[in-house]
C-alpha cells in the first residue's frame, strides 16, 4: 500500500455533515462542549487535521458503514445457501463475531478500488510504472484459494475469516470497519434472540453495479421463536 496514493473526493463534503456525524457517534455537539476525554480528543483532531480531514473521516464512517448493509442482506442469502452453516449459528450464538467477518469476506460489498502508483515497482511478477493506475479487486482477494480453504463457501467458524481484505489494507484500511462490524454483530445478535430463522422465499435481485456488490431485494419470511 505504501506505493499507492489515496482515493480523491470529487464532490465537496461540508463541515455540517462532519459535525452531524460526530453528534451521531458521540451523542453531543463536539464543538459546543468543554474539551474533555474523547470529546476533547475529537476537538484536538479537528484542529490537528483541519476541517477537511475530519470531514473525510466522518464521510468514511458513514459511507462505509452504509456499504455494509449489503453484507446484512448478503448474510441472509449466504445462510440460506448453506443451511448447515445456519444450523451452526442457531446452535451457538457465540459464533456471531466470527460469522460477521466471514459474511463480510463472502459478500465483499466494495468490489474494487483504484490507486495510482507513486513509483516503479513489481507485484506478483508484473511491472508497475510510476503513474500507472492500479485496480485492486477485493472480491478476488477474498476468494484467494491460497489463503482461504474452499473460498466460495460460507463457513461461519472459518479460523482465518478476519484475514479478508474487504476493508482494504495498511494506510488505506477503511475508517468505518469497526462501525460496520458492530452493525452486523448487533443485528445478528438481535435476530438470534427473536427469530428461529430467516427463510429466503424468492429470487434475489442484485444491483447492476460493478463497484458495489449490492442487493436490491431479498424476499424472506421471518420465523419467530
Amino acid at each position: 500500500a505504501g506505493f499507492l496514493d489515496g482515493a480523491q473526493h470529487d464532490a465537496p463534503i461540508h463541515m455540517a455533515a462532519a459535525r452531524d456525524a460526530a453528534i451521531v457517534l458521540t451523542g453531543v455537539d463536539v464543538l459546543q462542549v468543554p474539551p474533555a476525554g474523547s470529546i476533547g480528543r475529537f476537538q484536538a483532531l479537528l484542529f490537528d487535521v483541519g476541517v477537511e480531514g475530519v470531514e473525510q473521516n466522518a464521510d468514511a464512517w458513514m459511507v462505509h458503514g452504509f456499504h455494509q448493509t449489503h453484507s446484512i442482506s448478503g448474510g441472509v442469502v449466504a445462510l440460506n445457501e448453506y443451511p448447515d452453516e445456519y444450523e451452526k449459528l442457531r446452535g451457538n450464538a457465540g459464533l456471531i463475531p466470527n460469522m460477521v467477518a466471514e459474511i463480510i469476506r463472502w459478500q465483499t460489498p466494495v468490489i474494487h478500488m483504484r490507486r495510482t502508483a507513486l513509483k516503479d515497482t513489481e507485484l506478483g511478477g508484473r511491472k508497475i510504472s510510476e503513474g500507472d493506475k492500479v485496480v485492486m479487486w477485493y472480491l478476488s482477494g477474498n476468494r484467494d484459494e491460497t489463503v482461504f480453504e474452499d473460498p466460495d463457501r460460507l463457513i461461519i467458524d472459518r479460523p482465518n475469516a478476519r484475514q479478508h481484505v474487504a476493508f482494504g489494507y495498511g494506510i488505506h484500511r477503511c475508517m468505518g470497519n469497526r462501525l460496520a462490524e458492530m452493525q452486523l454483530r448487533t443485528l445478528w445478535e438481535e435476530i438470534h434472540k427473536r427469530f428461529d430463522r430467516i427463510e429466503l422465499v424468492g429470487d434475489v435481485v442484485r444491483l447492476p453495479n460493478n463497484f458495489i456488490r449490492g442487493i436490491a431485494d431479498v424476499p424472506v419470511v421471518l420465523h419467530p421463536k
